[in-house]
């Protein structure tokens, strides 16, 4: 049977919960707000198909990529409504057409994230954007199994970590799978999530929480999110992305309102993001990253493309394909994208989700602290992120010499200078 010695051994990604033949593994939400198993003992069989299928347990050679690539997606308008360069809802349109199945996620009625599957364009749309939380993957495991026994094309979207699960749970490989694994930084707390949206959007007595919002008298009516988007770059740009939620307020329900804006940078929720706070366990010591799910591509950001080729850069958004096996290629190559031939070792070092080792912000444990006290996650990020000016100014200045020595060793590495 499963058994979890530390939360940092499960990644959460379900494949121990679908293959259970006795239905006895549930899923429990811990005080952090992320999911880990739970076994009905007097239900469990002991047949060990729950070990069997962990990619936490089980780990495969590592794939290196055959071929790296900068792309942008020819369509502008989808390009904008992509996160990057526009990849995902190429490959998408690719299997639809093909009467293929798609798998990604999506947010649902509450605006959690739940992975889900769409079998027309339509139905894809939702799972463009990227979504800073951690998803439920559900039986999507199962439902993929029936659609490519059924001998439909399936296209899987996921993390690392759920891609490793898909494979552990089919325990086989189909020429009619696609996978493709996004370049994960690490998964946020969905509970985290929750409690920040419940706060910000849904309290009855509801006060400004800063610049952040636009909305801000207290005992408002409670607005009806219509939108999110994690990475909106229409307003700010590609690489000044900013955090957005449109709805409708009570005070003009006939049209739809910015309820809140503001650049990545500056929103409360991506700041405890980006600086690790609140991660799920596992992501601080990845075993599913840098060809381990064994996806046939990965997709990501190509950070730092302004410097190693400018010219393809228009700051709406260039992505980066991590081309893992001739299926992957077979497919990418025959998409209507805008390529450039790149090199791994110029892109590694402009984006930290090639990290597998992540050190835990030191103000983690003391922001669930005030978590499980039940402060607003405004004010345990703001806490926990609080640094005097001196202190702000020495980490300005060492950003500043670290982003310059890594742009002198490329520049040094390719002979620009």
């Amino acid at each position: 049977m499963i058994v979890i010695h530390g939360k940092h051994e499960c990644c959460g990604c379900s494949a121990c919960v679908q293959k259970c033949p006795r239905h006895c593994i549930t899923l429990d939400e811990d005080d952090e707000g992320f999911l880990y198993p739970k076994v009905d003992m007097t239900a469990c069989i002991d047949c060990g198909l729950c070990e069997q299928v962990c990619p936490w347990l089980n780990r495969s050679g590592k794939l290196q990529p055959i071929e790296v690539l900068a792309a942008k997606n020819r369509n502008e308008e989808e390009r904008m409504d992509s996160s990057s360069g526009g990849v995902f809802i190429a490959l998408a349109r690719e299997v639809i057409c093909r009467g293929g199945v798609v798998f990604g996620a999506v947010f649902d009625e509450n605006w959690e994230v739940k992975h889900t599957y769409a079998e027309t364009l339509e139905d894809v749309r939702p799972m463009m954007g990227s979504k800073y939380v951690q998803s439920r993957v559900g039986k999507s495991y199962r439902d993929a199994e029936r659609f490519l026994k059924d001998g439909r094309e399936v296209l899987f979207v996921g993390t690392p970590c759920q891609v490793a699960g898909l494979y552990g749970f089919l325990h086989k490989d189909y020429p009619n799978l696609l996978s493709v694994d996004v370049l994960c930084h690490g998964v946020p707390s969905p509970g985290v999530w929750r409690r920040y949206l419940n706060e910000t959007f849904y309290s009855a007595r509801r006060v400004s929480a800063g610049k952040d919002t636009v909305l801000s008298c207290s005992l408002s009516p409670m607005p009806v999110i219509k939108g999110i988007e994690f990475r909106d770059k229409r307003m700010t740009g590609w690489k000044e992305y900013s955090f957005v939620v449109c709805g409708k307020d009570a005070f003009e329900a006939d049209q739809n309102t910015v309820l809140l804006s503001a650049k990545y940078n500056e929103n409360v929720f991506m700041r405890g993001f980006l600086a690790d706070i609140y991660l799920r366990p596992s992501c601080y010591r990845c075993r599913c990253k840098n060809g381990m799910s064994h996806s046939d591509l990965t997709i990501a950001d190509f950070w730092g493309v302004n410097l190693i080729m400018p010219d393809f850069d228009d700051d709406k958004g260039v992505g980066l394909v991590l081309v893992n096996t001739g299926k992957g290629k077979a497919v990418f190559d025959g998409l209507n994208m805008e390529v450039r031939l790149a090199v791994l070792e110029d892109a590694m070092p402009f984006n930290g989700g090639f990290k597998e080792l992540v050190q835990a912000h030191p103000g983690r444990a003391r922001f669930f602290r005030y978590y499980s006290e039940g402060k607003s996650v405004v004010q345990s990020v703001n806490r926990c992120l609080h640094v005097s000016v001196c202190r702000r100014i020495l980490q300005k200045v060492r950003h500043n010499v670290n982003s310059a020595a890594r742009l002198v060793s490329w520049t040094w590495k390719n002979g620009k200078v």
